[in-house]
């Protein structure tokens, strides 16, 4: 008798998010506060390993993207697979996959860098020795046992960034990561986030040029539709700075 070689639901899904697909694939996405539309009729396909950069003015949907991708919201319409896993449906199973970076830190004020990385160690079943790794790498084990509150922004951002990393994700989601950095503390978290880091990227940005050079594929927004979406060789600064007009 031939072996049963017939799969359970969850280990064929399992599988198939294993698979060689593309990181990222959106077709007709949408997405609504109330009446109001967000994002609406986004379709694009990334690559693992590239890096997509999202630019647009305030209130284009560039958040609103980085929120769909990282779980936390659910589309309204369209359909969104992110690490091979289908949107909702199967959100549990790539949570733990995806590194977000928030305009807003996601940290404990009144804790201490350490004691915030600590609770996402601990959530993500990470070993507590990474903590001090992180703590090192980004230039604050000397600062790791205050109050998050007594630090600059700065170092929020640089402790905000720790944490996204800490489980080293395979997808990071970038929202203006260099945001109160100074240029030591960019060139410091550098290997972390930047474009040599190892992982698949999606990040926003304001800044035409330091944003083309990070970018695989370049997406422009404005009123939460896309207006350009091509591949980075075929974009102009001055396409980005139109979208500001």
């Amino acid at each position: 008798m031939a072996p049963n070689t017939a799969q359970k639901p969850a280990e064929a899904d399992a599988a198939c998010e294993r698979a060689g697909s593309p990181a990222i694939e959106l077709d007709g996405l949408q997405r609504r506060y109330g009446e109001r539309v967000a994002l609406n009729a986004l379709s694009l396909s990334l690559e693992a390993g590239q890096t997509l950069v999202v630019f647009g003015p305030n209130g284009a949907g560039k958040t609103t993207l980085l929120r769909l991708l990282a779980t936390l919201l659910r589309p309204h319409a369209g359909s969104a697979r992110v690490l091979g896993a289908e949107l909702p449906a199967r959100a549990h199973a790539v949570r733990g996959r995806i590194g977000l970076l928030a305009h807003e830190p996601l940290l404990y004020r009144e804790l201490s860098p350490r004691e915030n990385l600590l609770f996402h160690a601990r959530l993500h079943g990470v070993q507590a020795t990474r903590v001090q790794d992180m703590l090192e790498r980004v230039g604050l084990s000397g600062r790791a046992e205050e109050p998050l509150r007594n630090l600059s922004r700065g170092m929020v951002q640089r402790v905000a960034i720790a944490r996204a990393v800490l489980h080293d994700p395979e997808l990071l989601l970038l929202d203006e990561p260099r945001a109160n950095l100074d240029p030591a503390a960019s060139e410091l978290v550098e290997p972390l986030i930047g474009r040599d880091c190892g992982r698949t990227r999606v990040l926003s940005s304001h800044d035409p040029l330091g944003g083309l050079q990070e970018a695989d594929v370049v997406l422009g927004l404005r009123g939460g539709r896309p207006v350009l979406l091509a591949n980075v060789a075929s974009v102009d600064p001055e396409q980005i700075r139109e979208l500001y007009r």
